[in-house]
């Protein structure tokens, strides 16, 4: 019985662990959390589009992705149901990409909205679908991601553009945007569909930015038909809704600034929301209205507006405040308020983004990105650099200690020679004498006490053996063995110190080296800043490390050669104190044993 029960927890504990990976043709996946109770989102909200952000900061996969996210699924929490989502653009090189997912049900409570990005299946089809990513109220969805031509609607109504004077902006608030440059408004086709019903109410909403103040009115929106005309006015001073006669008037909105504007018609009211805030509101008798919008000016071309658009929506219902003020955040600047992303897992189980590591991100915004060659040059000079360092501290420690203990042997020689040695070739006959240590090259080679030694026996036996200096070394001759003392002992003081220079450049110029890889990199992340106008911690955060990557790699070469070159030269300092010492001592007994 006890047997029975362990297997039946054994196959249940297997049969859980397999349900939760919802296809195991995928190699990895993300957990995507969504919580607007941190936004102060109160209601549920049925049907809604996340937009899913993913750089490098939060995603460090790009390379593992099929081209275009092929093999992109998003799953409910429960790894059982697949969500309806779209790629509006998938940037490997870049490393970014934007999706939107459909989710069902967005609640307040906390933990409630998270679902799972599923990612690595060489063999995968695009299975996206844009329509059906958002609800059927949507009845149109520009993402404005075209390089060219007119605007596409991304709903499932395909409302068509009929003209328009729109230039690309591939540098917008969610991925590419348009820039109105206010020479003709953009014209949507007369539909069924976008016709305005009192009875279920009317949404439009934009995220828009001025380029300039307007010196006169503007039209954001001008929508005329039937003998009701309805429009979004901007100016220098306000920002309003009208409905024929009737004008809903709020403060105006700043420019060179992103903001979300949105107009919720009812039957019985006009309302209009900024940044997900209601600015203004009028009562009005709202009747039918069909036939072309324009945006960014009316169909006569008059009352034309300069600003960049993006994430343009117009939906045959009338959205709550609630929805508007989630759209806001959750699409903004502000997103990660609400939005949370996980780390990357493996089928087989962990979390493949800890084990990256945050230096694992900031090496591939430098190495896997093909704009950072600055910083990539700085980092590889250092490296190379560091490598040299490295190199000569080992080297000339190991040098340095060789010369010490082979001195240290020296001196233990030379303390047990008499003083009455003579390095001629006679001596007392007892113990060893000056001409056996000057013959024992071999056991004092690396010894610059015994070079300086040998130097000296050299020019005693030269002066000894003259027939001038028969009777002693007078004052000049012994002057002679001092200097050439001292000129031994400066070309072992240079050979001791030799190639430490290269670690003062290291030192002082590794530093320079990384600041220079730093203030660029900066330079041209705050150049992209300027040219989209996202000021996104999440994305800029890596290149800004990936800058600053640079000064690390450029003090991590001079730390290292600054400690080595204190020790090291400090080891050759003693070294040279050892032999002035010694120069003294051996021209004292020579002296001695020699003078006149």
């Amino acid at each position: 019985m006890a047997l029975r029960t362990l297997g039946t927890l054994v196959l249940l504990f297997v049969c859980a662990t397999a349900a939760g990976w919802w296809n195991e043709e995928w190699l990895g996946r993300k957990q995507v959390t969504i919580e607007p109770v941190d936004a102060g989102i109160s209601t549920a909200l049925a049907d809604v589009p996340v937009l899913v952000r993913l750089h490098v900061g939060n995603f460090p996969q790009f390379l593992n992705v099929r081209d275009g996210a092929a093999d992109f699924r998003f799953v409910a929490a429960d790894d059982l149901q697949g969500l309806r989502y779209h790629i509006e653009s998938f940037d490997p090189v870049g490393e970014m990409a934007f999706a939107w997912v459909r989710q069902p049900q967005i609640t307040p409570a906390a933990g409630a909205n998270s679902f799972w990005l599923y990612f690595g299946n060489a063999e995968a089809p695009a299975a996206q679908n844009a329509g059906e990513t958002f609800d059927p109220a949507t009845v149109a969805a520009f993402h404005f991601s075209e390089t060219g031509g007119l605007p596409k609607d991304s709903s499932a109504f395909n409302t068509p553009v009929l003209s328009g004077d729109v230039i690309p902006n591939p540098a917008s608030l969610i991925g590419r945007g348009i820039s109105l440059p206010g020479t003709g408004a953009m014209i949507l086709a007369q539909t069924p569909q976008l016709a305005l019903d009192p009875a279920r109410g009317w949404t439009f909403s934009t995220w828009v930015r001025l380029n300039q103040p307007p010196q006169d009115t503007a039209a954001l929106l001008s929508w005329a038909g039937g003998g009701n005309a309805l429009s979004v006015d901007v100016s220098s001073s306000s920002i309003q809704a009208s409905f024929n006669d009737s004008v809903a008037s709020g403060p105006p909105i700043a420019d060179g600034q992103w903001h979300h504007v949105s107009l919720v018609v009812t039957a019985a009211e006009l309302a209009l929301f900024v940044d997900g805030e209601q600015v203004a509101a009028t009562a009005v008798s709202v009747a039918a209205i069909s036939g072309s919008i324009a945006i960014g000016g009316t169909a006569a071309n008059e009352r034309l507006l300069v600003a960049d658009l993006d994430e343009l929506e117009i939906a045959n219902a009338g959205r709550s405040a609630q929805w508007l003020k989630f759209a806001y955040i959750q699409q903004g600047l502000r997103h990660d308020q609400i939005t949370h992303y996980g780390l990357d897992e493996t089928a087989e189980g962990g979390a493949a983004g800890h084990s990256q590591g945050h230096f694992a991100i900031i090496f591939q915004s430098v190495f896997g990105n093909k704009d950072a060659i600055v910083e990539q040059l700085v980092i590889g000079v250092c490296g190379l650099m560091m490598a040299a360092a490295i190199a000569i501290m080992f080297l000339k420690a190991y040098s340095l200690q060789r010369a010490a203990k082979a001195s240290e042997k020296f001196l233990q020689a030379f303390g047990s020679v008499s003083m009455t040695d003579d390095v001629a070739g006679g001596h007392s006959g007892q113990g060893a004498t000056l001409d056996d240590l000057y013959l024992a090259n071999t056991a004092f080679g690396e010894s610059p006490l015994w070079k300086v030694f040998h130097a000296g026996i050299d020019e005693v036996r030269k002066r000894t053996q003259s027939k001038a200096n028969a009777e002693g070394l007078d004052s000049k001759a012994m002057a002679s063995v001092r200097a050439a003392l001292d000129a031994v002992m400066v070309r072992e003081g240079q050979r001791l110190t030799s190639q430490l220079v290269l670690l003062t450049i290291a030192i002082s110029g590794g530093p320079f080296i990384g600041l220079l890889g730093t203030v660029v990199g900066v330079m041209v992340t705050f150049a992209a800043i300027a040219a989209t106008g996202d000021v996104n911690i999440a994305a800029i955060a890596p290149g800004m490390a990936a800058a600053l990557l640079a000064t690390v790699a450029g003090l991590g070469v001079a730390i290292p050669s600054l400690f080595g070159y204190n020790y090291l030269s400090s080891r050759a300092k003693e070294l040279s104190a050892d032999m002035h010492v010694f120069a003294d001592e051996i021209t004292a007994r020579f002296n001695e044993l020699y003078g006149a």
